[in-house]
């Protein structure tokens, strides 16, 4: 098999480890919402969840700031909400209102759950060592909701630059897990 050089810029695409979130703050009166696939589970109970936002995001300030957030797990049917979502900046624009989505109040966190989505995790920052050096912060999830009504959930895993795979067929297999 001939292999081909691939460009260091694309690797992430390889490597996109879960679903694409909305991460939700909530900060000065103001509550925002942007996708975030840059993230991975780290612990089990409690559940911890390492994810990186970006320093230009508008979401950024608010998370360091509050250190409170909601991991919302969206499902295909939002796919057009979640990219216009990225699209643009919270900082002028309420996107719950210009897309469409439904804030709801968390139950242990300001920042607010997105109605819409299949399953919200509302979590508190517990570390911040990497934060200035990677934007990387350590969330706990304190709190877990999901729609029990919705049995086969298609989630969406990006790829980079507008690429999306949606999650499809499931397999058991034999497992020592519980």
């Amino acid at each position: 098999m001939a292999k081909r050089s691939y460009p260091l810029s694309k690797v992430y695409g390889l490597l996109e480890p879960g679903p694409v979130l909305l991460l939700t703050t909530a900060h000065k009166g103001k509550a925002n919402v942007m996708p975030m696939s840059w993230h991975t589970m780290m612990e089990f109970e409690p559940p911890l969840v390492g994810c990186v936002v970006s320093g230009k995001d508008f979401s950024f300030a608010a998370l360091k700031a509050t250190r409170q957030c909601v991991l919302n797990i969206p499902t295909v049917e939002l796919a057009s909400q979640v990219v216009a979502c990225g699209n643009t900046s919270g900082q002028s624009l309420d996107k719950f209102k210009a897309f469409g989505l439904t804030p709801e109040p968390a139950a242990q966190v300001a920042a607010p759950l997105i109605s819409e989505c299949y399953a919200n995790l509302e979590c508190r920052v517990i570390d911040t060592r990497l934060v200035n050096r990677y934007n990387f912060f350590v969330l706990e999830v304190l709190k877990a909701w999901i729609d029990p009504a919705r049995k086969e959930v298609r989630t969406l895993h990006h790829r980079g630059r507008g690429v999306f795979m949606v999650a499809g067929e499931t397999i058991k297999l034999p497992s020592k897990m519980k």
